[in-house]
C-alpha cells in the first residue's frame, strides 16, 4: 500500500489501542493511518478531527465530499480521489461536475449554487492564499459563519491528508485508477490494504 515505509509488522500497545478504536469506526485500519500510526498520539488527533470534518461538520454531506476533492485535485492525491470520488457523486453531485474537477476545469454544478460557491472560495484559499471580499460575502451568506470556520478545517484537514499521502507514496487500492492522466502515475507495489483490530 505504501512505498517509502515499510508495512507495520508489529503495533505497541498504544498503537494497537489506536487502530482498533479507528477500525470500530471505520471498519478497518487502512491507508493513511497506516502512516498516521507511526506517531500515534498525532494519529488519534488527525483521526478525530477528519471524522468531524466528514460525518459532522454543519457543512451539507455533498459539500463535504466536494471539499475533500478539491484539495485532493489542488494536491493530486489520487488515493483521496478514488476513495471519495462515488460518495461526492451520491450525496448529490453530478458526476459531470466531478469529472471537469479531475480535469483540473471549472465545475458546472448546474442549479446547486452553493456548490459553485464553495468550490470557488476553496480555490481562492488554496491557490490564492486568500479570498476576496466578493466570494468571502457569498461564502458567508451561504454557509454561515460556522459553515465556513467549517470548510476551512475541512480544507486544512483534507491538505494535510493531501500531503501525507503524496509524500509517502499511499498508492490507490487494486483496480483504482488514474483520476490524473497529468500526473505521475501509481508506483507499482503489492498493497497493505489494512490492519486487523489487534484483539484478532
Amino acid at each position: 500500500m505504501h512505498v517509502r515505509l515499510s508495512p507495520l509488522e508489529e503495533l505497541t500497545a498504544r498503537q494497537a489501542e489506536i487502530s482498533e478504536r479507528i477500525a470500530s469506526r471505520r471498519g478497518g485500519t487502512r491507508g493513511p493511518f497506516l502512516i498516521w500510526l507511526r506517531s500515534p498520539e498525532l494519529c488519534e488527533r488527525v483521526e478525530a478531527l477528519g471524522a468531524f470534518c466528514r460525518f459532522e461538520s454543519s457543512l451539507p454531506l455533498r459539500l463535504r465530499e466536494l471539499s475533500l476533492l478539491i484539495a485532493a485535485r489542488h494536491f493530486d492525491a489520487a488515493y483521496s480521489w478514488n476513495a471519495h470520488a462515488d460518495k461526492a457523486v451520491e450525496a448529490g453531485l453530478p458526476a459531470e461536475s466531478i469529472e471537469q474537477l479531475a480535469r483540473n476545469e471549472v465545475p458546472d454544478f448546474g442549479d446547486d449554487e452553493d456548490a459553485a460557491i464553495l468550490h470557488r472560495f476553496a480555490t481562492e484559499v488554496l491557490r490564492d492564499h486568500f479570498v476576496s471580499d466578493e466570494t468571502f460575502a457569498a461564502g458567508l451568506a451561504a454557509f454561515g459563519e460556522q459553515g465556513l470556520v467549517d470548510l476551512i478545517g475541512s480544507l486544512g484537514n483534507y491538505s494535510m491528508l493531501a500531503m501525507l499521502l503524496n509524500t509517502f507514496q499511499v498508492d490507490p487500492k487494486p483496480g483504482w485508477t488514474d483520476p490524473y492522466p497529468d500526473v505521475r502515475g501509481f508506483a507499482k507495489i503489492e498493497p497493505q490494504t489494512s490492519l486487523k483490530p489487534a484483539s484478532a
